[in-house]
């Protein structure tokens, strides 16, 4: 085990200190540190430094479609961004709702070791929302699972959601809602708003989502469970899950970081690469959620990952794939729209793409103060870093971003997952 010292980082923005790693924990942090006995020396140069990124809802694809993503290159992708534990939505072939495919999904993450992967397992059967999955079998195998998502549908049956609820109670998880009316979304192809009805195509209503949310706080709220609302999109929503929190109820919420900063506007341009399950809402909708994401209304920035091959996005409007990556983006993005505009400061970035994303996951070691004996599990920033993204150096296998040749700010220059060095001088280690 070595002994790395990083040399004038700022600790969660702060004033710039010294952090000594001692093989897989933080041995001490401080001002002028001796780098007596040190393996390696980090000169951070004043760069930002954070606990390591966890994101709460990424889509590595495997098993099944290997051709968009895999468990290796979607952790080099998270490693990349700054992540050092993702969970893998459920949402793969075959569907991840026993305890071998989630066991599988877990080992691949063990064996690639670039960030911990816990998986998400399917609340229904094959997600068809017919069926509760092996709840139980999914959470007493090694991958312990403690979250479940039938994401990319919604539960759907106000039963089947209660159902669910009451199950994952009883040993602590939650259920992460993807809230869609179906009934109310067929045909949808964008917003539904003024951009829909001047391009002639088929409205997706924010009530849609709004609806599902308020039915399934209210849920939460009858059993006592709790609920987490996956990729909230409109002011709206913010509202409902507001208004449950002041009740009390135990519901969380996420956003992702093309919510905070795209709008519907885009899709004049009718590239694929904007379409995306929710849509793209109104500048009134972002601005919206990301007042609630610095008020704590909106608990966590998630990014929805979700990797597409190239046909699958390069045909027309209609027949593409919903979807963008967002591993490698996700925390320029929060820099620009959230700490660049002062609503939040670097530790209150650290807290909705770390810590609170670790609490609610139960994803244990991670999300954890920068500190002597905590895990050092860490990402190190250059935010002073403007550039023009390019898809082409990314580790994902997919390239369907949004931002493609877009400015943004940052650069994640090293990673560390329990001391080791996932990422280095912004390459993979």
């Amino acid at each position: 085990m070595s002994k790395i010292l990083i040399r004038g980082a700022k600790v969660l923005g702060g004033e710039a200190q010294d952090v000594l790693i001692d093989g897989a924990v933080i041995a001490e942090v401080g001002a002028g540190l001796s780098a007596d006995g040190v393996d390696e020396v980090v000169e951070a140069d004043g760069k930002v430094l954070l606990p390591g990124l966890v994101d709460l809802h990424t889509h590595l694809r495997e098993p099944g479609r290997e051709d968009s993503e895999t468990v290796l290159t979607g952790t080099q992708a998270a490693a990349s961004g700054g992540y050092t534990a993702v969970f893998a939505m459920a949402n793969t072939f075959p569907v991840a709702d026993t305890a071998g495919v989630v066991e599988q999904v877990y080992r691949l993450g063990q064996e690639h070791g670039y960030c911990d992967v816990q998986p998400i397992g399917a609340v229904t059967v094959g997600l068809e929302g017919q069926k509760l999955a092996e709840l139980g079998a999914m959470h007493e195998s090694a991958a312990g699972v403690t979250v479940f998502s039938d994401d990319g549908k919604c539960v759907h049956d106000a039963v089947i959601m209660r159902r669910a609820l009451e199950y994952v109670k009883a040993f602590g998880g939650v259920v992460a809602q993807h809230a869609q009316e179906p009934r109310l979304t067929e045909g949808a192809q964008m917003n539904e708003g003024t951009v829909s009805a001047e391009l002639g195509l088929g409205g997706w209503p924010a009530v849609a989502e709004e609806s599902i949310i308020a039915r399934d706080v209210l849920l939460a709220e009858h059993v006592g469970s709790r609920v987490h609302i996956c990729h909230l999109s409109t002011a709206g929503s913010v509202e409902i899950v507001r208004w449950a929190k002041s009740r009390g109820i135990d519901v969380t919420a996420e956003v992702t970081p093309h919510h905070l900063l795209l709008t519907d506007e885009l899709v004049r341009s009718y590239n694929p690469v904007y379409k995306v399950n929710p849509p793209l809402r109104t500048e009134k909708d972002v601005m919206a959620l990301r007042e609630a994401l610095a008020d704590g209304t909106i608990d966590i920035v998630a990014t929805d990952h979700a990797p597409h091959p190239h046909e699958d996005k390069d045909c027309e409007w209609a027949a593409a794939a919903m979807g963008m990556v967002g591993l490698e983006t996700a925390l320029s993005v929060v820099q620009q729209t959230m700490v660049e505009t002062g609503l939040l400061d670097w530790a209150g970035v650290a807290d909705r793409m770390s810590v609170k994303p670790a609490e609610i996951g139960q994803a244990t070691g991670h999300g954890r103060p920068v500190s002597a004996g905590e895990p050092a599990n860490l990402v190190l920033v250059d935010a002073d870093y403007r550039g023009d993204v390019d898809p082409a150096g990314f580790a994902s296998r997919s390239r369907n971003t949004p931002y493609e040749g877009r400015e943004l700010p940052g650069r994640v220059t090293h990673t560390w997952l329990r001391g080791k060095a996932t990422l280095a001088d912004g390459k993979l280690a």
